[in-house]
């Protein structure tokens, strides 16, 4: 894991260049960071197996590591840059506040919303605890059933996993039944479900549309692509138009045009206030 520590002043950590076309966000096929997420998504394409997601869902889902305060948490993701994101090299908190803040501009009376742009990367703070990044950040997909070819990397990085090789995982459906729905499908282990299961945990009162958006905003077959789409069931699809709107601000507000956060903080420790106050069990 790459844990940079830049202080205030995130000049020296972000690359150049940053105001770009649509089209040139996730670029997966070549860049300045291209190597650094290429070796990313192979440990993670390698290692993320059936096996692995359960044993991590058990080990992070007991909620006994520490106690902190959601603004600590966001705070604390000052000391990483997400080693597979091709498009920011610098550290994640400014990410969460420029997409809380692009959400308040376009819905400024869905403060719930706005509160889920601020947030939905926390969980990315297992990497501060120890766990390697290619368990904590980057694409999501289902495990225990065929790898879709629109997973980014598909064709390169899936070599030496050893599900690729499970004749029970590899079929369409794998281990799961027609439209069974995502609540009922396991995911690469990551900051989304981690997250996910936090605000269930401490009975957060985010409604079930900013849940989806925390659980699967990293679900990019899913939401982008069109993919998995016979797991799902009606309750899915009737989320996925809110994941999509969601999507438009995590990938689109990511420039060089920096957030002044101390002036902001005030007004989104309110939203934290009330919908998920308090310390947390993390």
């Amino acid at each position: 894991m790459r844990v940079v520590n830049i202080g205030p002043d995130p000049s020296l950590a972000y690359r150049p260049n940053l105001q770009k076309d649509k089209d040139d966000y996730r670029n997966y096929e070549g860049g300045i960071l291209f190597n650094r997420v290429f070796k990313t998504y192979s440990l993670m394409h390698t290692n993320q197996t059936l096996e692995f997601v359960k044993k991590k869902s058990s080990e992070w889902t007991q909620f006994n590591h520490t106690q902190m305060g959601m603004m600590d948490v966001i705070t604390s993701l000052d000391q990483l840059v997400d080693e597979s994101d091709p498009d920011v090299d610098f550290p994640n908190s400014f990410h969460a506040f420029q997409t809380a803040e692009g959400i308040r501009q376009e819905h400024p009376d869905k403060d719930w919303f706005q509160l889920v742009g601020l947030i939905h990367d926390v969980g990315k703070i297992l990497a501060l605890w120890d766990e390697p990044q290619w368990a904590v950040v980057g694409d999501t997909f289902p495990v225990g059933c065929k790898f879709q070819n629109s997973i980014v990397l598909r064709n390169s990085t899936f070599t030496d996993s050893p599900d690729e090789k499970n004749p029970a995982y590899n079929t369409e459906y794998g281990i799961y039944e027609p439209n069974c729905g995502l609540d009922n499908v396991l995911m690469s282990w990551g900051h989304d479900e981690y997250l996910y299961r936090v605000m269930k945990h401490n009975d957060c009162c985010i409604p079930e549309e900013g849940l989806y958006m925390i659980r699967f905003h990293s679900f990019y077959p899913w939401h982008s692509h069109g993919d998995y789409m016979h797991l799902c069931n009606d309750k899915d699809l009737q989320m996925l138009p809110w994941v999509r709107e969601f999507n438009k601000f995590d990938l689109y507000t990511k420039t060089t045009d920096l957030p002044d956060v101390d002036v902001l903080k005030p007004y989104y420790q309110s939203l934290i206030d009330k919908y998920c106050p308090g310390v947390l069990q993390w």
